[in-house]
């Protein structure tokens, strides 16, 4: 026996559902992309409870990791991989905090404020921005306290140009990027870099020259062709692009996260071996 007077009912509730869910979605990434870690935690949370969903469950794992949360965060991290095994950034980060659980506890201090790269790094601007791989890498402890899209500090200490985030050294910029670079902060360009993916083993930045020396007039930070491509550090599924694998997964999600001003951001291959070997840069140049 069916009920066609039910249906209509049926299919309204659902769609007014999924839309309320999606209002909260666009709420929580936004609530987290102005540091709001506590707002973004609740709005996932009003998420959960309109059914499983396991982006919010990741978005509320993000959260709690930035508030100092860690037992909480893996807990809804698992929740992820429950609802679906293959989920990479819920497996990768599960990973993480076990090492990070068990140096440092169930809970540490929140994220500083300014901890976050600007989102103007991320923007696409041929021969002002570049990606590098770091080199010398600080032990999986250290690396299990940075994330995807943290800020990233590089100071010059001799021949290297060596990267700290939230205060830790993390690694060494690889030479055929910083051996440039070296040469034109001395001549007084300015740099930010962030994280744009972060392994145990392999950790990559996005940076990005802010100032322009006079003297460096006509001298290119990133002497390379862009290729076009739609990598965007943030997202609405995952809040932060953690992994090169999830690309494509991450450019089909209808809800695609936050922050609509990032255009185009390079492909680390794109800054090739041959870029940075093009020109070489004399210091003694007036």
């Amino acid at each position: 026996m069916t009920f066609p007077d039910l249906e209509p009912t049926t299919t309204t509730t659902a769609t007014n559902t999924t839309r309320l869910k999606r209002q909260l979605a666009e709420q929580a990434i936004a609530q987290a992309t102005k540091g709001d870690w506590a707002t973004a935690a609740e709005t996932n949370r009003k998420i959960l409870e309109l059914g499983p969903d396991v982006e919010a469950e990741n978005r509320l794992a993000k959260a709690l990791w930035e508030l100092g949360r860690l037992a909480e965060a893996r807990e809804h991290y698992q929740n992820a991989l429950a609802l679906d095994p293959g989920n990479q950034i819920a497996e990768r980060n599960v990973a993480r905090l076990r090492l990070l659980l068990s140096e440092v506890g169930e809970q540490t201090m929140p994220a500083p404020p300014g901890a976050k790269a600007p989102a103007s790094i991320f923007v696409e601007e041929t021969g002002k921005t570049g990606f590098a791989y770091l080199i010398d890498l600080a032990p999986p402890a250290v690396l299990a306290q940075a994330n995807p899209g943290d800020l990233v500090d590089l100071r010059p200490d001799g021949n290297r140009l060596v990267a700290y985030c939230n205060g830790l050294r993390i690694g060494v910029v690889e030479p055929r990027v910083a051996a440039r670079l070296l040469k034109l902060i001395a001549d007084g360009n300015k740099y930010l870099a962030g994280i744009t993916s972060l392994g145990d083993r392999d950790v990559r930045l996005i940076i990005r020259e802010v100032y322009q020396d006079p003297r460096n007039y006509g001298k290119v930070s990133f002497p390379t062709a862009a290729k076009s491509t739609d990598l965007r550090p943030y997202t609405k599924g995952t809040l932060l692009r953690e992994d090169e694998e999830l690309e494509e997964e991450l450019e089909e999600d209808v809800e695609d996260e936050e922050i609509e001003d990032l255009a185009r951001v390079l492909p680390p291959e794109s800054t090739s071996d041959e870029a940075f070997e093009e020109e070489e840069i004399d210091l003694d140049e007036g």
